[in-house]
């Protein structure tokens, strides 16, 4: 979510680039909660590269809830886009339904693509340093998106 206005375009092109062999290895199916910054992108990735998304919603009034007004037409275009919705019985958006969804992201994953700087968890919970983490405990292979001169808001 707090990725610099300069950054998203080279994000955009690194996960084109990333997912151009999967999608021409065979199906591709991405598994994203399309929140606003890189799960979006990623999931536009996915589909620009001809392959299928499953979306992840947090909690049942996660679109209510959490979903910013600046990101709701981009989230609604996605979830539309998705071949699989798959909601977690949480009733309410916070870290117990964002660990959830990370969870049942990481049990579907093959792999995981991480756009991430590399800072380690910063021990709230919940973010991208946490799911790599996980992902690697796990011994899910992670493909880190970072590319040079990218940066995060201040």
């Amino acid at each position: 979510m707090d990725l610099t206005e300069d950054t998203v375009p080279l994000v955009r092109t690194a996960l084109k680039e990333l997912l151009r062999p999967y999608a021409a290895a065979g199906p591709l199916v991405g598994v994203s909660c399309i929140a606003e910054g890189s799960d979006a992108l990623f999931a536009e990735a996915v589909l620009a590269a001809g392959g299928r998304l499953t979306a992840v919603i947090p909690s049942r009034d996660y679109r209510r809830r959490a979903v910013r007004p600046g990101h709701a037409a981009r989230f609604d275009r996605l979830v539309q886009a998705s071949d699989d919705v798959v909601v977690i019985p949480q009733e309410s958006a916070g870290r117990a339904a964002y660990d959830a969804a990370n969870a049942l992201l990481l049990e579907r994953a093959d792999r995981l693509v991480a756009v991430w700087n590399g800072e380690p968890p910063t021990g709230k919970g919940g973010g991208t340093a946490d799911v790599v983490v996980a992902a690697r405990e796990r011994g899910i292979p992670v493909d880190v998106v970072w590319p040079d001169r990218a940066r995060r808001k201040s």
